[in-house]
């Protein structure tokens, strides 16, 4: 039995909607009942909230073409500007009808020439005898606009007495939304993030037709048991079980397996997820590179591409200043003078590394140092002469603000901020790398 039911559309109609959006069923139901039949007067404002990929967008986008309901659909983020977004709106209700040429472009200053073009333009189109729907996505962006933006659009049925339901899509709650002043309160609907079942239904329903359906749902189940709990974005499960599927059926394909051998499959593939759940969400490499970077064996090839969110490209003096950031919170002060005099004379090593500092420093943790010992050592290890300009002290900043530095203490200290290097040991190698510098010869703890 259906679970979508209106007499104003046809069964058949509801039917293929209700395949189109598994799993959300009772939020169509509830869309389908404030919406009404074409002509009837629905809600003026309509605002839909939840999580990222929790089928917001895509629901009211299927709803409304498989009704053919007219409708515009603009995103907020595309149209940052209250002018660009409601040119936007007018320039898509006045394209609406196939029949009619390309509309020109109409300048839409002010809400106020909003209300009076949309008027014209709903007339124009013959939808004064229907609802039209105003669907706007990622509505937060509303907030930046002018005050008068968002109260204007909840009302906008009552300010151009015209049968229009503006739809709202957010992925923040209604009350970051509400201004002090009051406004109209919209009709508000909640979508709740997918279940482990649903999500394994909706995945399953891509399953390529050369494999049967209980195949590729036992691999779904790999899939999910693996990444559901650091990842629950849909879009991105998707990317993931398009990504590795043909890695999981390689022992069918040689004829080590059958479908039914869960095992075998299951060990061929394991390594390969692991390595896939570092990158989840960074898109660090293009679908092909992963492909090509499965098939090569080569474990050197692997972790080049696997590690690229180690390396992080700075500019030419910051990498030697957070290289001289490490050595200052990992080498002792008195090593100073072995490590960066030139003509140091000899230090024997017996006096130089005393009983009671055999425990690594890298052990022991970063040790706060002050800035002239930072910039002492960075013109020490940089080969051509560096001016301490204005430019040098902004990188250092902006170390503190990426958190690759830390400021230890006060401000307004007398003696100066203290700084400490928070990055690793094989941050730092990659980096010292980048500008040839052999960072572990320059190193205390590698003597």
């Amino acid at each position: 039995m259906p679970n979508l039911e209106h007499s104003a559309y046809p069964a058949a109609t509801l039917l293929h909607l209700e395949s189109l959006v598994p799993c959300r069923e009772s939020q169509v139901s509830m869309l389908l009942s404030i919406f009404g039949e074409r002509q009837q007067l629905s809600f003026p404002s309509i605002f839909i909230y939840g999580h990222t990929s929790s089928g917001k967008t895509y629901v009211m986008q299927t709803l409304l073409n498989t009704l053919q309901l007219p409708h515009v659909f603009v995103n907020c983020v595309e149209h940052f500007t209250s002018r660009l977004l409601l040119e936007e709106i007018l320039i898509q209700l006045q394209n609406h009808s196939s029949e009619t040429k390309e509309a020109a472009h109409v300048p839409c200053d002010t809400f106020n020439d909003f209300v009076r073009l949309f008027k014209q333009a709903i007339v124009s189109q013959d939808l004064q005898d229907e609802t039209f729907y105003i669907v706007l996505d990622r509505a937060e962006q509303l907030r930046e606009m002018e005050a008068n933006v968002l109260p204007a659009f909840l009302r906008l049925q009552e300010l151009t007495a015209r049968n229009v339901t503006v739809v709202l899509l957010s992925e923040i709650v209604w009350e970051l939304f509400r201004p002090n002043t009051g406004c109209f309160e919209p009709f508000t609907l909640y979508f709740p993030d997918y279940s482990i079942g649903h999500l394994q239904k909706i995945l399953c329903q891509n399953h390529p037709p050369e494999y049967s359906a209980d195949f590729y749902a036992a691999y779904i189940n790999i899939l999910l048991g693996v990444f559901y709990m650091v990842c629950r974005d849909l879009k991105e499960l998707q990317h993931l079980a398009a990504l590795n599927f043909s890695k999981y059926c390689e022992p069918v394909v040689r004829g080590e397996a059958n479908e039914r051998d869960t095992r075998k499959l299951w060990k061929n593939i394991e390594p390969h997820l692991k390595k896939a759940m570092q990158t989840v969400y960074l898109r660090e490499i293009s679908s092909s590179q992963w492909e090509r970077l499965q098939h090569d064996e080569g474990e050197a090839g692997q972790l080049k591409g696997l590690s690229a969110h180690a390396h992080v490209e700075l500019p030419y003096y910051s990498k030697f200043l957070l290289i001289a950031a490490y050595l200052a919170s990992y080498n002792p002060v008195r090593t100073d003078k072995r490590f960066f005099l030139k003509h140091h004379g000899k230090i024997k090593k017996t006096n130089f590394m005393k009983k009671h500092e055999k425990t690594s420093n890298h052990l022991l943790g970063p040790k706060p140092f002050p800035l002239d010992r930072l910039l002492a050592i960075l013109y020490s290890i940089v080969d051509n002469r560096v001016a301490p300009t204005a430019n040098i002290f902004s990188q250092i900043t902006s170390l503190v603000t990426l958190q690759l530095l830390s400021m230890v203490g006060n401000n307004d200290q007398l003696d100066g901020p203290r700084y400490k290097c928070t990055v690793s040991l094989d941050f730092i190698r990659a980096i010292a790398r980048t500008v040839n510098f052999d960072i572990i010869k320059y190193l205390y703890d590698f003597l």
